[in-house]
């Protein structure tokens, strides 16, 4: 299989041509969104973090911040900060060119003026920008190019059952193909990593699966809790999954039946070609799809039993559904349909091929119904409140 998008100077291939404009922590957020606001293609975040975070905790907001810079979905990046936070502009611009070499611009608001002038000098940059994106033509590739990340949220006993076994499915196609796809959630291995560590490719990748599920429930207990009190939602429960190790089942199905070849941490950038891999991430559904961006993922497929409309601003997202009644309410915002694999009209096979058709299309161009809406939201996680 193969789709058309652009070749970045790094050597990665996006799907998408977009213009960053990257906020270096919350003082800067407002600043840049009045920015993309004045440039076709632009796109930003509200990053919440940036500031007052202790080292750890701010690696990975840097981490975050320097992977969507580096996304393959992005031409270039204009940074913009306030100029006194944790995040200097200097620690920021040296993180993003540890990942890339693509085009980047940058503007202090204490040192430009206040808001006013860096704003109309990030918008001049990001328009010279945006205009040079234009002139790309797109390249027809490999799907072996392709990282797809893969994530599910307000679960169901449907999502187990068939949205995520879909997924699973496109998992183990993407690498036959030779592609990348990215299984996250270290909550939602809790009760079935013992399943996941027997497809680690060595005794090393094992151990770090059992590692990352110990350390996880070990830093919730050092808080006084336990990851059982807040997981499964109260929506989880109301669709009918009783508990943690019952959804945790359904969700390691999105890693399909294929050996395990890397652990990442959470957003560092995650080779091409790899197979199936793990990405350590929390359970918030923004937070992780945001790390699985910033590894390099274009594209992302997000399972839903209840229904959500979770998008991301760099990377479309495409949602499935197992939930005959969720779709139908929810239509505006479900890609497809996984729900006849429970009923019998489809089979898996026939599915798959319908899957694997959409992330075809979307590599190629077409707008999820997250972006045809505009659902840009994302968060970041935090160590002290890593769940």
């Amino acid at each position: 299989m193969t789709f058309w998008g652009y070749r970045r100077p790094d050597g990665r291939v996006g799907i998408r041509n977009k213009i960053l404009i990257l906020p270096a922590s919350v003082c800067a957020s407002d600043t840049t969104r009045i920015i993309a606001s004045q440039v076709e293609s632009a796109v930003t975040f509200n990053n919440q973090n940036g500031c007052s975070q202790v080292p750890s905790d701010q690696q990975f907001t840097m981490d975050v911040m320097a992977g969507y810079a580096a996304n393959p979905n992005v031409y270039g990046t204009v940074v913009v900060s306030l100029g006194c936070e944790n995040c200097q502009m200097d620690l920021v611009l040296d993180a993003i060119k540890e990942r890339t070499n693509k085009p980047i611009r940058h503007f202090i608001i204490q040192e430009n003026g206040g808001t006013i002038s860096t704003v109309e000098k990030a918008v001049r940059a990001a328009k010279e920008m945006a205009q040079e994106a234009s002139l790309l033509q797109k390249e027809e590739f490999d799907f072996s190019e392709l990282i797809i990340g893969t994530e599910c949220g307000g679960s169901d006993p449907t999502s187990g059952l068939a949205a995520n076994v879909l997924i699973g499915e496109m998992s183990d196609r993407m690498v036959e193909l030779g592609g990348t796809s990215i299984l996250s959630e270290t909550t939602e291995f809790i009760g079935a990593e013992h399943i996941l560590a027997r497809r680690g490719k060595t005794k090393e990748i094992s151990d770090r699966i059992y590692q990352i599920v110990h350390d996880y429930e070990h830093a919730i207990k050092l808080v006084g809790h336990d990851i059982r009190e807040g997981n499964p939602s109260p929506g989880n429960k109301e669709g009918g999954l009783t508990t943690l190790e019952e959804k945790s089942l359904g969700c390691i199905h999105k890693g399909g039946h294929s050996e395990v070849t890397a652990v990442y941490d959470y957003a560092k950038q995650v080779e091409p070609k790899q197979g199936l891999v793990i990405m350590d991430t929390p359970g918030n559904d923004p937070s992780s799809v945001a790390a699985m961006v910033a590894g390099g993922c274009q594209i992302v497929v997000f399972s839903t039993g209840r229904g959500t409309p979770t998008g991301n601003p760099l990377a479309p997202v495409i949602k499935i559904t197992g939930n005959k009644v969720t779709f139908a309410n929810m239509s505006d915002n479900i890609d497809i349909d996984a729900s006849p694999y429970i009923y019998g009209t489809k089979t898996m096979t026939e599915l798959g091929d319908e899957l694997m058709t959409e992330i075809k299309e979307v590599a190629d161009g077409k707008l999820t119904k997250a972006e045809a809406l505009g659902y840009t939201e994302m968060a970041i996680a935090r160590v002290c409140n890593y769940m």
